[in-house]
């Protein structure tokens, strides 16, 4: 792709007349900043039903959408890094690979005119002339990567020679006497055991129960390490998971809205991470867990083999002091999901599930000043149970 031409412009991106635009923002296309609420502004609604159908986007990776109302004909979407002083090599790798996406997608769109936000970089890697190229040395880093600006590190680079295990200098003459003589020497030759039916055996029951929980415990505790250091701030402002007060026999309740959940557009692993930093000091005591599936649709729903991962990554003290796990405003086919899911999958739980129909049936386990509820629970409660409550019978199983 060569570039014939730039002009520098001030002002609006969502109002520039070009074949494509760029749109940076987060993994799951929320982002929301001066430019990329102006894009959405202008593109009009369209584009946020497109966006839904893409299912988020990885950093460093580039997404396509068609312009709807701006003046371009495309919207090209990336997700840039974030910056961390000890990652740096792989805040810059995917830096590289947001730009080298981005001119990718447009070379086979064959596109004439593509916008991009370089401002102060300007200077530094398109001078004007001789003495402003001089003039911006001092600033551009020692290593600006390969030439077409790649991160490079060298130490991560494998060398593979043509006859690996064969001197450089050997000669071609020598011929195949000297490649046979190298036959069996390479420790990858010898004869080793079976190493997968080694695993089956510890499988299938060489470890003691201690031993496989041992195990169970250094998988949770590097799983609560990743938590503890990833950024985890997108999944957070979601508030699909938060501390409410206690129920009536003084354990801690722990909320969660299934309508803040958009499964298509978020990082599921992220989200399990979420999880474990949340729970992780809340479950050293007994707590109940309350599930709002009010008004949920289809971008909502947890998939089995997440939650079935979520119950196997976690620790012991999750499952022994779960206590009640309030499933509110069911519909009928998520209690048939969940009997399926308990009966045959994680079996442990279904003596604690408790469908709630109503709040006012939710009340009687947990006072309504000791949980915090979502206004568009409220508003459908009160539509379909009415806004004022009759003595409503307390449940048995609450």
């Amino acid at each position: 792709m060569v570039l014939r031409g730039k002009h520098v412009r001030k002002g609006d991106v969502a109002l520039l007349n070009c074949t494509a635009i760029v749109n940076t923002s987060n993994e799951s296309l929320t982002d929301k900043n001066p430019v990329s609420e102006s894009i959405f502004m202008h593109a009009g609604p369209d584009l946020k039903d497109e966006l839904q159908k893409l299912k988020g986007c990885r950093t460093g990776e580039a997404k396509l959408t068609k312009g709807f109302n701006l003046a371009a004909r495309f919207i090209i979407h990336t997700v840039g890094p974030k910056y961390k002083s000890r990652y740096r090599t792989a805040a810059e790798s995917s830096l590289y690979s947001c730009y080298r996406n981005v001119l990718q997608l447009a070379k086979s769109l064959k596109v004439v005119c593509i916008e991009a936000t370089y401002q102060k970089l300007l200077p530094l890697y398109f001078p004007r002339s001789l003495e402003e190229e001089i003039q911006s040395l001092p600033y551009l880093p020692a290593d600006i990567g390969n030439a077409e600006g790649e991160p490079v590190v060298p130490e991560r680079q494998i060398r593979i020679t043509e006859k690996p295990g064969v001197p450089d200098d050997a000669s071609d003459e020598e011929g195949l006497e000297a490649d046979l003589s190298f036959i069996g020497s390479h420790a990858f030759a010898r004869m080793e055991g079976d190493v997968d039916k080694q695993r089956r055996l510890i499988l299938q029951g060489q470890l003691s129960e201690a031993a496989l929980q041992k195990q169970h415990q250094r998988n949770y505790n590097r799983w609560l390490c990743q938590a503890r250091a990833e950024d985890l701030s997108d999944i957070a402002s979601l508030k699909a998971l938060y501390q409410a007060g206690v129920d009536n026999c003084g354990r801690t309740v722990m909320v969660v809205v299934g309508r803040n959940i958009p499964v298509t557009l978020i990082d599921m692993e992220k989200a399990l991470l979420y999880f474990i930093h949340v729970m992780d000091h809340i479950a050293v005591k007994e707590y109940v867990l309350v599930y709002f599936h009010t008004l949920t649709n289809d971008y909502n729903q947890l998939d089995s083999n997440f939650l079935k991962k979520l119950y196997d990554v976690v620790d012991a003290k999750y499952k022994r002091n779960l206590k009640a796990l309030y499933f509110v405003h069911p519909t009928f086919r998520s209690k048939v999901s969940a009997w399926f899911f308990t009966t045959f999958t994680v079996s442990g739980l279904k003596d604690k599930i408790h469908y709630v129909e109503s709040l006012q049936q939710l009340f009687t386990a947990i006072p309504l000043e000791q949980i915090d509820l979502p206004p568009f629970v409220l508003e459908y409660d009160a539509r379909e149970n009415g806004p004022y409550y009759s003595s409503y019978p307390p449940s048995p199983d609450l």
